[in-house]
């Protein structure tokens, strides 16, 4: 039911125009930096394997597909951009609207902006300081910067090596935490232990009066990053904070086919053994990756996170002019 004021924007059209100054300035950025700006498709025959994201699905049906054919919104233009870095498109950036199914919180809508950068030549630290760049331009040049491997930030959090501990050790760690019920959770493995610890225990107490980094995550939770060899080995990742709000995803991208069709198969098998769907497999990806993908790291970063963090707002709603509600 619709009510009489609900055609309103929920953002102030003062937000909506310091939204406008922050992608005015992540324009200039790039430009620059000599990084050539690309768009690719929204709509694809392929969707987000990995289990923590769900894909939204559509029917084409038309010349190409008279009985219909399921395609899907993107969760990140990810893929079809390493299709361009394997074309031998050089450094790109991409500001683009991802779709992610059943999100709806504070900080969260279904639809939302992303900027997605790719740096061919460039290492982890290199990226993190490009990063680091970009949020000073934006929210101030005074912002302090640390750096944190995942081992260090759950030591400080809790005490632990988040690396080694049990999930007996990462419950009782949750419980001390105070994380509700966590003593009659039952998570499927160690993982989902760590992303709670992280959530409720970590993340909150991260850039606080600055920009934080978090890096060198444990191997299950590599996504479509590359290993480090080392006692543990560790997934070349990192996340980035600012005032307790987590900002960007960093990889340095995997580019071995094989690697990258085994994890995709890992992901469907435990979609099945959680009762989720199957998601079709990203053939032309894994076609580019055999023909070669450069050495390269990409992050993508929430865009209207960002200007929430810009604008003091408290919820998405505030920076956007129609969340899901009004749309």
């Amino acid at each position: 039911m619709s009510g009489a004021d609900d055609w309103r924007p929920t953002a102030r059209l003062e937000s909506l125009a310091a939204r406008a100054r922050v992608l005015a300035e992540i324009r200039g950025f790039f430009a620059e930096a000599g990084v050539l700006e690309v768009e690719t498709p929204v709509l694809s025959s392929s969707a987000a394997t990995d289990p923590a994201l769900a894909s939204l699905a559509c029917t084409y049906t038309g010349p190409l597909a008279p009985q219909g054919a399921p395609l899907w919104l993107h969760t990140s233009p990810e893929l079809p951009m390493k299709r361009l870095l394997a074309a031998g498109s050089g450094p790109i950036w991409q500001l683009c609207r991802v779709f992610r199914d059943g999100e709806r919180g504070r900080h969260h809508n279904p639809e939302f902006s992303l900027l997605e950068w790719y740096r061919p030549g460039f290492t982890l630290d290199a990226l993190m300081d490009e990063v680091a760049g970009l949020l000073r331009r934006v929210l101030g040049g005074g912002l302090r910067e640390e750096r944190l491997t995942y081992a260090r930030a759950f030591g400080r959090a809790f005490g632990i090596d988040p690396h080694r501990e049990p999930i007996d050790g990462l419950q009782a760690a949750a419980l001390r935490a105070g994380i509700t019920a966590a003593d009659r959770l039952d998570l499927p493995g160690r993982d989902a232990w760590l992303d709670l610890l992280m959530t409720h225990g970590v993340e909150p107490g991260l850039g606080m009066g600055g920009i934080t980094f978090v890096h060198d995550y444990p191997a299950g939770q590599a996504a479509l990053a590359r290993m480090r060899d080392g006692d543990p080995p560790v997934a070349e990742r990192f996340e980035v904070y600012v005032r307790g709000v987590e900002l960007a995803n960093g990889f340095h991208e995997l580019a071995d086919a094989t690697e990258q069709r085994h994890r995709f198969a890992a992901d469907n098998a435990r979609r099945r053994a959680t009762g989720l769907p199957e998601m079709p497999v990203d053939e032309r990806l894994l076609a580019a990756l055999e023909a070669g993908l450069p050495d390269c790291c990409g992050v993508a970063l929430g865009v209207d996170r960002l200007v929430m963090l810009a604008t003091g707002a408290q919820r998405i709603d505030e920076v956007i002019a129609f969340p899901l509600e009004r749309a």
